[in-house]
């Protein structure tokens, strides 16, 4: 698999270099070969993402006494660019598991769990994942119906969740070992919403999947489904934190979560652009190389340059990203705005250059334009960047300084 070569913007440490190497040459060995199977028949590679946490990578942002690599949101940048450049969907299980949970814990949690449950996700041993959305809400976080109501020494949760990356982990439905659960427990001093945190674990009774949703669009070789809490009866040491600290849970990591995803987007764009300038330079028409034609050049070139700033953007943002706290949602925001819909639209030129076997999944583009679809979705919609980044504009014009 050929790639582009790596500016020191894109590995600012030789230990950054290090573990792009170490994951490109994982993802050409193992990664690559299974992709389009596990595409073609919407099935998630357990075996294969276990080895991620044999290599470290399921806890990469995790601090070392708990199992994992303790590196930063550039690390975590990197691993997320390397696996979308072949698997985006195998990507988006590994990002549900390894930011939205395992990170989010890392952050959030108490000593006990930290102790008791990291060390598991690290390995590979657990699978996570994180469980906001609704069938009837999106990004309206506070209108999510899922409730939690105290109960002597446990919390009963009732509620579904949508949408759920990593959901369930096979074909019979089995859950994900633990879920990092959102669920309304009541209302603050001023009649506001007050949203709380559970670690919900596939042995508390009353948690199961719902229904294991099929036939999507791209991401197929990660598994979605729907999680019902029904009198899902969980201890009183499964609340993270206190009682309605699930906003600063949301928005410590949110800035993480945003911009891995953008990452996915960098590693769809360039392996987009690797295939097209390589089709070009091979295919003949009228005695040329395309390459040699105008409108060949303008999709090779203006992607080449679209790919560029996005992993300028996304680099930049990265290493100013303190994992502990919030404190840069506009360009978290910015760098998923920008990378999500370039990312399709690169995807979408490379269909182009190739024409017909642009156009068939052996080929990878078609593949890839169908994943891309998804991160002008998921972690936010397009649409709620704009509104962030508006809003955070208003109280910050000195951003544009």
């Amino acid at each position: 698999m050929d790639g582009w070569r790596e500016l020191d913007l894109a590995n600012p440490t030789e230990e950054h270099g290090m573990l792009r190497q170490m994951v490109r040459d994982f993802v050409a060995a193992e990664v690559e070969p299974q992709a389009l199977e596990h595409d073609r028949e919407e099935k998630f590679n357990l075996e294969l993402f276990r080895k991620l946490g044999d290599l470290g990578l399921l806890g990469i942002t995790v601090p070392e006494e708990y199992g994992g690599a303790g590196m930063d949101a550039v690390a975590a940048a990197i691993v997320n660019e390397e696996l979308s450049y072949s698997d985006p969907g195998l990507c988006l299980a590994y990002l549900a598991h390894s930011m939205l949970f395992a990170n989010n814990l890392a952050r959030n949690g108490s000593e006990e769990q930290k102790q008791r449950v990291l060390p598991k996700v690290c390995s590979g041993e657990w699978i996570g994942a994180m469980a906001m959305s609704e069938p009837d809400i999106g990004t309206d976080v506070l209108g999510m119906s899922t409730s939690a109501v105290k109960d002597g020494d446990h919390w009963v949760i009732n509620g579904r969740k949508m949408w759920i990356t990593n959901g369930c982990i096979d074909d019979e439905r089995t859950p994900c070992d633990v879920v990092w659960t959102y669920a309304c427990t009541g209302t603050d001093e001023r009649g506001r919403t007050e949203i709380s945190t559970f670690l919900v674990e596939r042995e508390h009774p009353g948690f199961s999947v719902g229904q294991k949703i099929m036939d999507k669009t791209g991401m197929r070789a990660s598994n979605t489904a729907e999680l019902v809490y029904d009198d899902c009866r969980v201890p009183a040491s499964s609340l993270v934190g206190e009682p309605g600290s699930s906003m600063l849970h949301m928005m410590r990591n949110l800035e993480l979560e945003r911009l891995t995803l953008a990452a996915q987007s960098l590693g769809i764009a360039r392996r987009c652009l690797v295939e097209m300038n390589r089709y070009a330079s091979e295919r003949e028409a009228f005695g040329s190389k395309i390459r040699d034609f105008g409108q060949i050049q303008r999709y090779i070139g203006d992607s080449y340059a679209e790919w560029r700033a996005m992993q300028s953007y996304i680099y930049d943002t990265a290493r100013k990203i303190d994992l502990d706290r919030a404190g840069n949602r506009l360009d978290s925001d910015g760098v998923k705005l920008l990378a999500s819909p370039l990312a399709k639209g690169i995807a979408d030129r490379a269909m182009q250059v190739m024409g017909g076997y642009g156009y068939v999944g052996e080929y990878v583009v078609e593949r890839l334009w169908r994943d891309a679809k998804l991160l002008e979705i998921g972690g936010g919609t397009l649409e709620s960047h704009q509104k962030n980044i508006t809003r955070d504009l208003d109280k910050n014009a000195d951003a544009l300084r």
